[in-house]
């Protein structure tokens, strides 16, 4: 059951909701199935989006030789022993995770899915990486584990999607949504804060974009500069600064506010990688960065959906 949100219990966590469809710890292990991206190999575009570097946001595994068998007995192994976690959701992270022929993906698929502990399959990929006959295999695996559809959009809004260089608009994230929906996928939606050229009021109006779709969750990051990024370039002539702590705070804060209380959120903040960060430094302490988050829910006397739905006043 969902638990009731209050200014104490502010969001639905991944954590609680996950304990509380199977009883008991179940962790992500991230899986880099060595593919691409329409938006680098020329068939959108090429060199992806303005912050994205050559891992695709992900770990490099498949660069480095590992195969996804190695990777995931590596990430199970680690996983149970830092959380004593005996369940597990097989995440396709990096790049674009259904950018191949169908019979490739289900090979993946069923690869990982066939671990006795695996009991989801969480896929990574961009709303114009989508076919009827992939979604159909995805939802032919709802008959036995948890499955869900992570789709990028970031904004809502087309004119930061064209500058950014995402090569797909909002209205291409809304009609796959309602597709992969229609076919009983649990859907989520990434969006990143902090985007160039967009003030708090615009990232709340991506919320409510995301509010009215028949979505099962969101993802929530934070923009951070890395190295070897179109983003770099423009962050070290000066042409883009990232949010502060407390402004990315208190725009999370009015985001969630708008969002149906149903939808899981499973991430908050962002986690880069140390060696690959030129800014903003006070992401690296994400402890920090959430208890600031919830006292700021605490003081306000808000929580997630609390001016959902947009047509109520607010108290």
């Amino acid at each position: 059951m969902r638990p009731t949100l209050t200014p104490t219990l502010p969001y639905y966590r991944l954590k609680d909701h996950l304990q509380s469809r199977f009883g008991a710890r179940v962790q992500k292990v991230t899986l880099d199935a060595g593919l691409t991206c329409p938006n680098r190999d020329g068939r959108v575009g090429r060199g992806g989006c303005i912050y994205c570097n050559a891992r695709g946001s992900g770990t490099g595994a498949a660069a480095r030789g590992q195969s996804l068998s190695q990777q995931l007995a590596a990430g199970i192994a680690k996983l149970s022993a830092r959380y004593q976690a005996q369940k597990f959701i097989a995440y396709f992270q990096s790049f674009s995770n259904t950018y191949a022929p169908l019979p490739k993906l289900r090979q993946l698929y069923d690869q990982v899915l066939a671990h006795p502990q695996v009991v989801g399959l969480s896929i990574g990929t961009r709303p114009d990486c989508l076919s009827p006959a992939i979604i159909e295999l995805l939802a032919s695996y709802n008959r036995t584990h948890l499955v869900w559809l992570e789709l990028g959009l970031q904004s809502a809004h087309d004119r930061t999607l064209q500058m950014i260089n995402r090569g797909h608009d909002a209205a291409c994230f809304a009609d796959a949504v309602r597709q992969a929906a229609a076919q009983g996928l649990e859907v989520l939606a990434h969006v990143i804060l902090g985007l160039p050229q967009e003030n708090g009021a615009d990232m709340v109006a991506t919320a409510r974009f995301l509010a009215a779709l028949p979505l099962a969750g969101v993802k929530i990051h934070l923009l951070y500069v890395i190295q070897g990024t179109p983003l770099a370039d423009l962050y070290k002539c000066g042409a883009f600064q990232p949010l502060r702590q407390d402004e990315y705070v208190d725009i999370l804060v009015a985001f969630l506010e708008v969002l149906p209380p149903h939808f899981v959120i499973h991430r908050l903040t962002g986690d880069p990688h140390p060696q690959e960060l030129l800014a903003p430094t006070w992401c690296l302490d994400k402890a920090a960065v959430l208890r600031q988050i919830k006292e700021t829910f605490l003081r306000r006397q808000t929580f997630q959906g609390r001016l959902w739905p947009p047509d109520l006043p607010a108290s």
